[in-house]
């Protein structure tokens, strides 16, 4: 521990970066974020902090701190409301962190926002989120809407665009105006969708999303379908794994279909005869 400490900080390791006096112009502007009431927190005293980043994690192999990353999600529209499904393996680098993450956060009882990226990054906006969509029920005495919050989220990560966040999230829920999905990631970027599957597993998932969907699938069926998908994911993607968290948004709210062992479904569908080949 001595050796990485010393590593990290000796000035050889940062004398590519500039020094923290020349940087007082950009840290003032850093720092103005906080006339939009965004958290405050300490921010690398170097130029460019993406870079910073990605020079002592995981783009140097000499370094050995990995940021836990890796991931399928997924959620589509169907008749009945929303289906969300997601995995809850964390890795860093070829090392699994956590084979038990909760990659839903529960915003309110209307809202669900899911995890891609940096774990971090994703909890602590996400709760973020979740704290202003309070404020915004206590100053207006309804409810925020799905776009409304997904805006929010988007408009708040934007603001730190660069800097090295690693999101790629999912915010979906029932309000006055019917179910919504939006896809929000670390650049602002903010897109409305039927289905969306996000992650390192998400071209297995989207492979038998693809092939089962249809928009009047009956509850049952959709709730399989998504399950199916994140497992065979998890089946190929080896930063995918562990068990599956299953939700159904509807209009009273999201309900929690339960946990499944991916270990468990293997067999099962296993045991499945496969289709002719067209």
């Amino acid at each position: 521990m001595d050796t990485l400490v010393s590593k990290y900080a000796h000035t050889a390791s940062s004398a590519s970066f500039d020094t923290a006096d020349n940087l007082g112009d950009n840290l003032a502007g850093w720092d103005a974020a906080s006339q939009f009431a965004l958290p405050t927190f300490d921010i690398p005293m170097v130029a460019n902090p993406m870079d910073f980043l990605r020079a002592h994690t995981d783009a140097s192999a000499e370094n050995h701190i990995r940021i836990q990353h890796g991931t399928t999600t997924l959620a589509f529209k169907f008749q009945g409301g929303i289906v969300v499904a997601v995995d809850s393996r964390a890795s860093g680098g070829s090392y699994i962190a956590s084979g038990t993450v909760k990659k839903v956060i529960e915003i309110n009882p209307y809202l669900l926002g899911t995890m891609a990226g940096g774990a971090a990054d994703c909890q602590y906006w996400e709760r973020e989120l979740g704290r202003r969509c309070r404020l915004y029920e206590l100053r207006n005495k309804e409810r925020i809407s799905v776009a409304a919050a997904s805006k929010v989220l988007s408009n708040m990560v934007y603001d730190y665009k660069g800097m090295g966040l690693s999101m790629g999230t999912m915010i979906t829920g029932w309000d006055k105006t019917g179910p919504h999905l939006f896809y929000v990631d670390a650049n602002g970027t903010r897109m409305k969708g039927e289905r969306f599957s996000v992650g390192s597993g998400s071209t297995y998932a989207y492979g038998v999303l693809d092939t089962g969907y249809d928009y009047n699938l009956s509850i049952p069926d959709a709730l399989e379908l998504g399950r199916r998908a994140i497992y065979h994911a998890t089946h190929r993607d080896a930063y995918s794994g562990g068990s599956i968290n299953l939700y159904h948004v509807k209009e009273s709210g999201w309900e929690y279909k339960g946990n499944h062992d991916v270990g468990e479904l293997h067999w099962e569908y296993q045991a499945i005869p496969k289709g002719p080949i067209v």
